[in-house]
């Protein structure tokens, strides 16, 4: 095909998270340098991706066995069935990835039968149900199974069933497609989507002695249904599939001009760090011989790896993580790189390391007079 050489825009090598500020459903993310407006683009639509388009398990409908319709009392129970579903509402669910193929987006069916005893009353003459007491299956995590749901006052035993269906955004009641409904089923508004916040800003940065590009800081909140990175990565796959759809309207390619000497002195700069011994970073003694222990001698070794892998070694755990993630972060570094350009993989980095260093230590011959 033929193609048009384009001038080169400068790109982030990577996305720096703010550790320090990560939590389970808090993080920072920041991506430098962008060309100037850029960081407004990207920045705009994620958030916009964010907010509309992520996908989560939600609580579509309820049957209780003896409840005839949403507003009526049920005898033994303090609650009435109007505030049930409202608890019901604030149900979180985080769907669980299966290790070789995707998970069914099929509507699951939860069935329980509930059962309070003169004993559980006993001792204060009730007994709260909660979230976790209802949903015990193995599709979903329930990240709120603390989450009161209604409270018995006297002996019962009770069949409860709900669906749980995953979508995104807000879908009130009358929307969902309920397959072979039940008698005196209630469907209930679902919020599907696990993002609650997202803030953008767009700062100054420079390459070189150049200052006119920007720096696109993303803070993204979740409900701890999803991780934010997670969040991050999955708008990012929408958006570009979206792309794709505009890519191929013309019949030249576009080829992005590569300033050499700046990939060069790049490449040179983030070899340095990988080359580093772990011994030669300022780690505790327990990372330090966590890391030892796994046979991971060089930093390179070390930002190829997963957190998940490396919480399988013994001994290896989150405070380590976080110890480790903290100093990648002040590195410019993180965990899970991706140097395939770089010709660097987890299978070969140890090889391509030692390489690296020995040809870094040979001396510099020059030619006699």
């Amino acid at each position: 095909m033929p193609a048009i050489l384009y001038d080169k825009f400068e790109m982030p090598q990577g996305i720096k998270v703010d550790e320090k500020a990560t939590t389970s459903t808090f993080a920072r993310f920041i991506a430098e340098p962008l060309e100037r407006g850029f960081a407004h683009t990207l920045g705009n639509s994620f958030r916009r991706i964010l907010l509309t388009s992520i996908e989560a398990p939600g609580i579509i409908t309820l049957f209780m066995e003896g409840v005839d319709h949403e507003y009526m009392a049920v005898e033994g129970i303090i609650e009435d069935v109007t505030n049930i579903v409202l608890n019901l509402k604030g149900a979180l669910l985080r769907r669980l990835p299966l290790e070789d193929v995707p998970q069914s987006r099929s509507v699951k069916s939860i069935v329980t039968v509930l059962e309070v005893t003169a004993d559980d009353l006993r001792e204060n003459g009730q007994k709260v149900i909660t979230l976790g007491d209802i949903i015990k299956t193995g599709d979903f995590e329930v990240v709120n199974p603390e989450l009161p749901i209604f409270t018995v006052t006297q002996p019962m035993k009770r069949r409860v069933e709900i669906k749980v269906a995953i979508g995104r955004g807000y879908v009130p009641s009358e929307r969902h497609v309920i397959e072979e409904p039940q008698v005196n089923e209630i469907v209930i508004d679902t919020a599907f989507s696990p993002v609650r916040l997202v803030n953008y800003f767009v700062e100054n940065t420079r390459v070189g002695q150049d200052t006119d590009f920007d720096r696109m800081v993303l803070e993204i909140t979740t409900d701890g249904r999803i991780l934010p990175k997670e969040a991050l990565s999955f708008a990012a796959k929408i958006l570009a599939n979206h792309l794709d759809v505009f890519k191929n309207m013309e019949e030249y390619e576009i080829v992005f001009e590569e300033v050499v000497a700046k990939s060069d002195t790049d490449r040179d700069e983030l070899m340095l760090k990988l080359m580093l011994g772990i011994n030669e970073i300022e780690l505790s003694v327990r990372s330090t011989n966590c890391l030892n222990g796994a046979d991971i001698e060089t930093i390179g070794e070390l930002v190829v790896m997963s957190e998940p892998k490396l919480l399988q070694f013994r001994n290896f755990g989150k405070k380590s993580l976080n110890e480790i993630k903290a100093k990648l972060y002040e590195m410019s570094l993180s965990l899970g790189m991706d140097l395939s350009r770089f010709g660097i993989t987890q299978e070969n980095a140890k090889e391509v390391m030692k390489q690296q260093i020995e040809n870094r230590q040979q001396p510099t011959t020059g030619a006699t007079a």
